[in-house]
């Protein structure tokens, strides 16, 4: 088989318009370098198939393969799945970390501790009232200051449950925010089925939408932080997704979106149920112990002033005793001694002698509580969020645009054109000379 004088002009041919594919594909990174989510790509070139020179034709006469330049065989996405894996592992936990830390600091707040309107101020008030009136047994006015106390006692156990309760409304609202019909959950679960659906038919015609699965992605981890998200992909280019704990049927699969059941969340909306969740939740467990304090209370003083002085209408855990306490005595039946004699003190002083005991050690036992709680839930997110970024680093290192990498790039690619241009250039003389000089004499 000839090789045709032309062969050359070819074999450089396609290496110009391969190193332009590469210097394309480079402009490209350097456009989205700041795009979030984005994936580096790179032409991925290899030598084309050589021309085979038959038996004869080449001294020695066995034949031989002449190359033919080069070709571009793939753009290729820079992208590791299993950093990708770890990625959205991390991310789910950060999510769940941060509303659970969010929805505490918030209870936290609710508590005003300390503060002139949290509950241990006014129990201060409250037991320096019976030491007034311990001091005055027959003063109208001191009987009156101490049902006033009370009553802002228990109306301040009720505001700090009312709190509480609010905090789960919101969580709850949240939660269900993000998981009706048209909410976020939704609306991510719906782009990622349609970019499947898309990027199976380009997959499918032999083509590799490198930009539509960086889309993908970047939805994916969005998905990951709000539940446990399980990814499995196929050679097609679809993925199928389980979102909400093992065992559920996927939530996208070759067919499209399906609502998830969610039996295990996990993630933010993992946090936000444990939140919300009535009984047993965060905040419900808060409650209950709050009105175990309100019963201790109302129990310790009730048995010592002999006749109720304060009702609770249930107690904990058929119902939060915090937002039920009440005031049950009038300043004219306060009892300051069982005897009713003029100047008795001995009941007052039994109850103003609780200032430091079983009520309120139960009251601060409960804060610490809530604090140790805060605290832990916030180390757990600092703790989360260190690992995210680590992981997100490692991430972006592999994937990421690095700009100084893109500039060395471009002049390496630079070269390469200029050098098969130069080789165009010179076949195009060669030729020149062969087609008008050849024969010519004197030349």
């Amino acid at each position: 088989m000839p090789i045709s004088s032309f062969y050359c002009l070819q074999t450089s041919l396609r290496g110009l318009l391969a190193q332009q594919r590469a210097l394309d594909t480079t402009g490209h990174n350097i456009a989205n370098a700041s795009t979030q989510g984005y994936s580096r790509q790179e032409a991925v070139l290899a030598a084309a198939p050589a021309t085979w020179i038959p038996q004869g034709a080449v001294q020695g006469g066995a034949g031989a393969h002449l190359g033919a330049g080069v070709d571009v065989q793939a753009y290729r996405r820079v992208r590791d799945t299993f950093l990708d894996l770890q990625y959205r592992a991390q991310a789910t936990r950060l999510g769940e970390a941060s509303a659970r830390a969010e929805g505490l600091d918030r209870a936290e707040l609710a508590l005003a501790e300390p503060s002139d309107d949290g509950i241990n101020k006014q129990l201060s008030e409250f037991w320096d009232a019976w030491s007034d009136l311990a001091n005055s047994p027959d003063d109208a006015a001191a009987r009156q200051s101490l049902v006033e106390k009370a009553g802002a006692l228990a109306e301040a156990f009720a505001t700090v449950d009312r709190q509480f309760e609010l905090v789960g409304e919101q969580a709850q609202s949240e939660y269900d925010a993000l998981t009706a019909a048209g909410g976020e959950v939704e609306t991510t679960a719906r782009e990622i089925a349609a970019l499947n659906d898309t990027i199976k038919r380009f997959v499918t015609a032999g083509d590799v939408p490198n930009d539509l699965m960086d889309q993908r992605d970047l939805l994916l981890d969005k998905l990951s932080s709000l539940g446990t998200t399980s990814i499995t992909s196929f050679a097609d280019g679809t993925v199928e997704v389980v979102f909400g704990g093992a065992g559920d049927p996927p939530m996208i699969d070759a067919t499209g979106y399906h609502a998830p059941t969610l039996s295990n969340p996990g993630g933010r909306l993992g946090a936000l149920r444990d939140l919300a969740t009535v009984p047993g939740g965060a905040i419900d467990s808060f409650r209950q112990e709050l009105g175990t304090v309100a019963q201790t209370l109302a129990s310790s003083i009730n048995a010592i002033h002999g006749t109720p002085f304060f009702t609770v209408t249930h107690a904990p855990p058929a119902s939060y005793g915090a937002a039920s306490i009440a005031v049950a005595v009038t300043p004219a039946t306060v009892r300051a001694d069982a005897s009713g004699d003029k100047g008795a003190n001995k009941i007052a002083l039994a109850i103003a002698e609780l200032r430091g005991k079983q009520p309120d050690s139960a009251y601060n036992a409960f804060i610490a509580r809530v604090g140790v709680e805060v605290r832990e839930s916030v180390r757990q997110e600092a703790n989360a969020q260190a690992l995210t970024d680590a992981v997100l680093d490692r991430r972006e290192s592999v994937a990421g645009v690095s700009l100084d990498e893109e500039m060395g790039n471009i002049i390496k690619f630079q070269r390469a054109y200029q050098a098969s241009s130069r080789a165009m250039s010179t076949m195009d003389e060669m030729l020149d000379v062969l087609i008008n000089r050849t024969g010519r004499v004197g030349l």
